[in-house]
């Protein structure tokens, strides 16, 4: 056995370079034995005559693909990965397919999405405001009489050809004997008469914090607020619950949803409303081993005020990473302090209780999410995390600022020396033309500056922040990168400052994988690592820009067990979890 301590204190530069060159040897030979044993493993599943995009450093692209016990054994040809297969293993023909790594959505409220899936109707992707209306039509048909019909966002009206919102009244003639909520994103809600009446809702003070009543040439309420995300999600929080057994089920449903899209994992943000009791339900499927995809999840604090001594009570319990490999914490966040804002800047007060919720954080070594717009405020935030780092090196917490889609070249530059992450999300999707409106056409047109961050060597992932204020297509979010156009086909980012393919992809994959501390696990299709993958129903490579908002996954694969299958593959459909 080779000892560093044996080795004498006098040891000339040749004695050194000797023990150099041995060292050399040991350990390409411990590489070689490490190799042999792995491709001496039996694969119980082989992909072949497919595109497989591996995304390693390389971007290698190979013909097939070998997986036994739930990890990637080998890539390579379709002869080659052939000859790996157990005599009992499964031989999947591609067609000549393409093959991604399980995509990760880096941002994205799913946990709190699930919790309602079951209950709501769902707006997300429908064209036309009459087919919406008719949703809520067939909800009201179905459902018992006073029961809630909820649409808690993840729609716009430029989605619609109608290109407009609905009114109180249409709502009330699609669904006559429910109360009906109807959220757009976090600026206003639509209520019907029952609606109001249930919440009893009939003055501004009925829908503080920051909420306002639309009123009509009669100064009769119309059914819609006007408010915040504050103002809406207390008003959400009153409305009836589902039964933890719709909650499991609503769970159950959005993730094999998700799993519809290609995705195996989620970073969930946390946010608001999300208290230990709405966890439940996912821990529950964790339990049982039917979870279908990876979940990292952070935790909000939940209440303002006391924003510290809650996450310190709530984590008493959660180290960082605590968990397995299906589902663990992956710390605090998105929201940290719920701080004092005087015209878009944080107050002392509340920059002060930031720096010692953040100082705490680093001290027990936490990957934080922290939600944070705009550009010209984030130096507050820089300040206080170049502070933190002369006691406590944040450079390997992987820390990820939020939303901050204005970012300018120098901030991101103070990012990366800090070993910050960006998350990037597709709200410009929805709101870009509300951006070129606020900042100007030209000044959007580098918005956000995602191959300037790249070029600066900043990691940035890709996600959703679904699913009240966008969709969660993984899809949809990559083809708005790609060409920043917006769901109305307006162009409003222009082609410097777009990702190229292979970027876009590795944001949604290894990045985000990164970004939840399981980079070692996930994210590529490399020797070792999780099985998790997605057969394509076109090529993301060759595909026009502007059909790639429409691909899906014919296959899905987490640990290598089937989690989705459609056809060609449906006889594969396994229909069970981890």
């Amino acid at each position: 056995m080779l000892s560093l301590e044996s080795r004498s204190n006098q040891e000339t530069p040749t004695k050194r370079l000797a023990f150099g060159k041995a060292l050399a040897v040991f350990a390409s030979l411990g590489l070689a034995l490490a190799a042999n044993s792995a491709s001496a493993q039996t694969a119980d599943t082989v992909l072949f005559n497919g595109k497989i995009l591996t995304v390693d450093k390389d971007f290698s692209v190979r013909q097939a693909l070998a997986i036994g016990h739930g990890q990637v054994l080998a890539s390579g040809t379709s002869v080659a990965m052939k000859k790996l297969a157990g005599d009992k293993a499964k031989l999947i023909d591609l067609g000549g397919r393409i093959v991604i790594p399980g995509l990760t959505d880096g941002h994205i409220h799913g946990i709190r999405a699930a919790l309602t899936f079951g209950t709501e109707v769902n707006w997300i992707g429908v064209p036309t405001l009459k087919q919406a209306l008719e949703k809520i039509r067939q909800a009201g048909k179905s459902q018992k009489p006073g029961s809630w019909i909820v649409v808690a966002g993840g729609w716009t009206e430029e989605q619609f050809s109608e290109k407009r919102r609905p009114t109180a009244r249409e709502v009330t003639e699609a669904a006559p004997d429910n109360p009906v909520y109807i959220q757009h994103l976090y600026d206003w809600l639509l209520l019907t008469p029952k609606a109001m009446e249930a919440l009893n809702i009939h003055q501004d003070s009925d829908v503080t914090p920051g909420g306002k009543l639309e009123r009509d040439g009669d100064n009769h309420p119309t059914g819609v607020v006007i408010g915040n995300g504050n103002t809406l999600g207390k008003i959400f929080d009153r409305l009836p619950k589902p039964t933890l057994d719709q909650q499991v089920d609503g769970s159950r449903k959005f993730f094999r949803e998700m799993n519809s899209l290609g995705i195996t994992g989620i970073v969930d943000g946390g946010g608001v409303s999300m208290y230990p009791a709405n966890y439940q339900a996912v821990f529950k499927l964790w339990h049982d081993k039917q979870l279908t995809l990876r979940i990292a999840y952070h935790l909000c604090a939940p209440k303002p005020g006391s924003e510290l001594a809650d996450l310190q009570n709530l984590t008493q319990l959660l180290p960082q990473g605590f968990g397995d490999s299906m589902l663990h914490f992956n710390g605090p966040g998105e929201i940290l302090v719920w701080a004092d804002w005087t015209d878009g800047d944080i107050t002392p007060d509340g920059k002060a209780r930031l720096a010692e919720l953040l100082r705490w954080a680093a001290s027990k070594g936490y990957t934080i999410q922290l939600h944070w717009n705009p550009d010209r405020t984030v130096h507050d935030l820089l300040d206080v995390i170049e502070d933190i780092n002369k006691d406590y090196p944040v450079h390997d917490l992987r820390w990820t600022v939020l939303h901050l889609y204005n970012a300018s070249e120098d901030n991101l530059k103070r990012m990366k020396s800090l070993g910050l992450i960006w998350g990037v999300q597709d709200g410009l999707y929805f709101g870009g033309e509300r951006l070129q409106h606020d900042v100007g056409v030209e000044p959007a047109r580098r918005l956000p500056p995602i191959a300037t961050a790249l070029r600066l060597g900043l990691t940035v992932s890709g996600g959703t922040d679904a699913h009240r204020v966008s969709s969660y297509n993984p899809f949809v979010a990559l083809q708005w990168y790609l060409d920043g156009t917006t769901i109305s086909g307006v162009k409003t980012r222009g082609e410097a400052e777009a990702p190229s393919r292979r970027q876009a992809l590795e944001m949604y994959t290894r990045n985000s994988a990164f970004m939840a501390n399981d980079d070692d696990k996930r994210g590529t299709l490399e020797p070792g690592k999780f099985a998790d993958l997605a057969v394509l129903s076109a090529d993301y490579l060759t595909a026009p820009v502007g059909e790639i908002g429409k691909i899906r996954s014919l296959l899905t694969m987490v640990g290598g067990n089937v989690v989705y299958a459609a056809p060609p593959f449906a006889d594969l459909a396994s229909g069970t979890g981890h």
